[in-house]
């Protein structure tokens, strides 16, 4: 008879480190195999019966590294007395649903087919993050609005230093946001892909074998990858989705970028500040699902600093030889040494067998769900980018938690009418609520203001005058139905109106508050007062 046996492995600093363990781990009598993660700071350990977790620590724990037994479950998950919930996936939505329903008294079982953590924290929010502030700090050293004061002076760029900073952290939070809260709160961790057998039991395939999971309740938080468009000849080139992107330590020379996303924009500056010649594909405008003051601003800011905007472009084909790749496009040949392909995510579902259980998708795969994350199969809900909700981390983490109350036996909406969304490129790109057009769409009339930041006091200080604050309010009763920013800070700047929205407050109402003065915020308050003065003829911090 044999057994598996998890552990959670502190201190490993590199693959070498993973595979040393693994090497003292077989040495111990009594053990058949070792799979050891660096990544996932994780051993599973297959056995003969009787081998103890202890005897598997020392081992690890001579080497230097330290080592404490992981709780997994029996082949057959059984509940000792409380509801069994299931949870797919472990990015932010899946461990948002699984601390509170194990907070809840709930017995959670999480399933995981690869590293631990999902999308946000180990390819997608931090690592481009850390990427895109790297990226700032080049571009102002080699240029900023200071310069004839402050000599500029160009960088020196070592991008495998770079990359060791980013994966500490990434890794760091791994284990302090992710891994250790596992144990911490009493959740067990199956690995393996999951798919539903019935409407009450899960499948998990692993190399060990597979193993069924029985659940009363089932949240789907699988999230998403990234989409490749059916461009011929793309499939046999070597291209980067974002994922590559971000772990490579490679800065092309020349990089043509297909899409014009959030993804893609942020992305291409920071391959743009760090020494790349950027091009941008875009199928029609930037950031076409905005107001088109947004893309037009964008664009702007882009070409000046070098980056080429190729608007209402689309490539037709993709060849790769001689270590370059050659798009053809409707106007005209573009050659690169690399291409970053960021069109849009696709929903991880494919492989759950969701139509066992009458689940219903969309027409691109996303799980459709209510405002209390349930599906269309009973007992089964969807949290985050597998989901038809907008893809942001913040609200697959709503989402789950609401998943987990209604799980529960409570009753929690999500609400997405006031959701601020930020881009972050330089400027930034902000938005919350309504734009004119859409609130006009759904039969409001409406109105809006924009103010330039020129007119802003804390803009002109920082001599970061391009960009506006555009509010929107109702016609008449001055509701505040919107607000889009671009500007350097503009994410710090929409949250203030994303309250502001979820309060109901009026054009008036804003303009009362106190804001202090020289921060960005207070352009809130100046744009709000341009629907009753011209705030040029305002002096300076006007009430």
């Amino acid at each position: 008879m044999t057994e598996s046996i998890a552990l959670h492995v502190q201190g490993m600093t590199c693959d070498s480190s993973a595979t040393r363990v693994k090497q003292a781990l077989e040495k111990v009598t009594g053990v058949l195999s070792a799979i050891v993660s660096y990544s996932d700071a994780s051993a599973r350990i297959t056995a003969q019966r009787g081998v103890r977790a202890e005897a598997l620590a020392s081992a690890i724990e001579a080497l230097g590294y330290g080592a404490k037994p992981v709780r997994t479950n029996s082949k057959t998950s059984k509940s000792s007395g409380g509801l069994r919930v299931a949870v797919i996936g472990s990015g932010g939505g899946a461990f948002a649903a699984a601390l509170k329903a194990a907070d809840a008294g709930a017995s959670v079982t999480m399933i995981e087919r690869s590293v631990i953590g999902g999308t946000c924290v180990n390819v997608g929010c931090v690592p481009s993050k850390i990427m895109i502030q790297a990226a700032h700090v080049a571009h102002v050293r080699r240029q900023s609005a200071f310069d004839d004061g402050i000599s500029p002076s160009a960088p020196v760029i070592d991008r495998n230093r770079l990359l060791t900073q980013q994966k500490s952290l990434v890794n760091e939070l791994r284990r302090s946001k992710y891994q250790d809260l596992l144990e911490a709160n009493h959740i067990s961790l199956v690995r393996g892909q999951a798919r539903f057998k019935d409407a009450r039991t899960l499948v998990v395939t692993s190399p060990e074998g597979e193993r069924e999971i029985a659940f009363d309740r089932c949240l789907i938080a699988t999230g998403a990858r990234p989409a490749v468009p059916a461009i011929p000849g793309l499939s046999d080139a070597p291209y980067w989705t974002s994922t590559d992107a971000l772990a490579s330590p490679q800065i092309p020379a020349r990089l043509a970028v297909i899409g014009s996303s959030i993804v893609a924009v942020e992305i291409a500056q920071a391959f743009a500040r760090l020494g790349s010649k950027v091009t941008i594909l875009a199928r029609s405008t930037v950031l076409s699902r905005e107001d088109p003051a947004i893309g037009d601003a964008l664009t702007e800011a882009f070409r000046a600093e070098g980056i080429e905007m190729w608007t209402q472009t689309q490539a037709t084909s993709v060849r790769h030889a001689n270590a370059e790749f050659v798009l053809t496009t409707n106007r005209g040949e573009l050659r690169a040494e690399q291409v970053l392909v960021a069109t849009g995510r696709v929903a991880n579902t494919a492989e759950l067998q969701l139509e066992t259980i009458d689940v219903q998708v969309d027409a691109n795969g996303r799980i459709v769900v209510d405002q209390h994350m349930r599906t269309s199969s009973p007992n089964v809900f969807a949290a985050g980018d597998c989901t038809d909700q907008p893809q942001f981390v913040y609200v697959a983490a709503a989402a789950g938690t609401r998943a987990a109350i209604n799980m529960t036996g409570g009753d929690a909406i999500l609400r997405l009418d006031a959701m601020p969304a930020v881009v972050f490129t330089d400027p930034q790109v902000a938005t919350v609520g309504l734009s004119e057009a859409q609130a006009r769409q759904q039969g409001l009339k409406a109105e809006s203001r924009t103010l330039t930041l020129d007119n802003v006091p804390r803009a002109l200080v920082n001599f970061e005058t391009h960009g506006f604050i555009k509010v929107v309010a109702e016609a008449g009763s001055g509701r505040l139905l919107g607000v889009q920013a671009v500007a350097s800070q503009a994410g710090e700047i929409i949250q203030a109106a994303a309250v502001a929205i979820r309060a109901g407050m009026r054009i008036e109402d804003l303009t009362d508050q106190l804001f202090p003065y020289l921060t960005m915020v207070e352009g809130l308050k100046l744009a709000a007062q341009t629907f009753t003065k011209d705030v040029r003829q305002l002096s300076c911090c006007a009430g």
